[in-house]
């Protein structure tokens, strides 16, 4: 039996290290890298590339079109970490859970693109509500979201943790300008009309990321409450592996949301939390922005094309 050849174009950045450490050991693929001083020859990536049978890109968004531009043998399948394909309509969207024939979608394809971290988040809460009537396509949505500092990729990481750099912020809020570059692909793939307030952060640890949604239920139709809206992501999300949500007792019972509590693996959980009295519902998403934000997201969907 063949065994296919993975390539990972840009395998020293964060993304591509950990995707790396994911599939080393592997028997079922052959995982092909290029040594470091042809890292960046052009004959050499477009050789490696055509070579393989699935690439997963792991670079900034010029060079990961730049690598897509690379391939001529039409056999070859695609993976790009980056944020260049995200919108694209040629490429599929590669959030598994996004709707009941997504996983199929992405086993059948050619181009996937790696959902953000922040969007991931987002999407999952929101996609479903939407979907099914709860949230209105038009409702003025909000997202908080809170990322460990490894967010910010090779730069934030050395600013929080060389020896001799100064004590960098705890907390950081940045993307005051209103554009963040995650904000279109949200607004895209939950389906909203308008574009999205979408508000981030950097803390001072390494990753993680704790993600929340505020809704007023009397922006709603009548009727709709905090237990209809657990009720639709919890039938959503019933047969998938790595997307839970949490029982609205568990909710109420909880003080706070760890950032850190799924580090190292690709699951996410989902919570509802409500006040009935007040008419108020918090969305909340706590996921690894290296596992499911990221590396472990590049996995799922590998399996996947590896199993179609």
């Amino acid at each position: 039996m063949r065994i296919p050849t993975v390539f990972i174009d840009g395998d020293q950045g964060t993304t591509g290290l950990q995707i790396h450490e994911r599939l080393r050991g592997r028997t079922d693929i052959r995982l092909a890298t290029l040594p470091a001083d042809e890292r960046k020859n052009p004959d050499r990536r477009q050789a490696a590339i055509n070579d393989c049978d699935i690439a997963i890109l792991c670079l900034p968004d010029a060079a990961a079109r730049e690598a897509v531009g690379y391939i001529r043998n039409p056999e070859v399948r695609a993976i790009d970490a980056s944020s260049a394909h995200r919108t694209q309509p040629q490429w599929v969207y590669g959030l598994p859970e996004l709707d009941e024939g997504q996983a199929q979608r992405i086993a059948r394809a050619k181009r996937v693109t790696n959902p953000g971290c922040y969007p991931t988040g987002a999407i999952a809460l929101l996609r479903p509500l939407i979907d099914e009537g709860w949230l209105p396509r038009d409702y003025p949505v909000t997202i908080h979201a809170i990322s460990g500092y490894s967010g910010g990729g090779r730069a934030a990481i050395d600013e929080y943790e060389a020896n001799d750099a100064p004590i960098a912020t705890p907390f950081k809020v940045y993307g005051l300008g209103l554009e963040h570059k995650h904000t279109p692909e949200i607004e895209l793939h939950t389906g909203l009309a308008h574009r999205p307030f979408f508000v981030p952060a950097y803390g001072a640890y390494r990753q993680g990321i704790v993600l929340t949604i505020p809704i007023a239920l009397r922006l709603l139709s009548p009727g709709t409450d905090g237990e209809r809206l657990h009720a639709c992501l919890a039938q959503r999300y019933s047969g998938t592996s790595h997307v839970k949500v949490m029982p609205l007792a568990d909710a109420r019972a909880m003080a706070h949301l760890d950032p850190q509590a799924l580090n190292g693996t690709n699951d996410m959980r989902l919570g509802v939390f409500v006040n009935a009295e007040r008419g108020q519902v918090l969305l909340s998403a706590v996921f690894d922005n290296l596992g499911k934000g990221a590396s472990g997201a590049a996995v799922q969907n590998l399996d996947l094309m590896l199993a179609a």
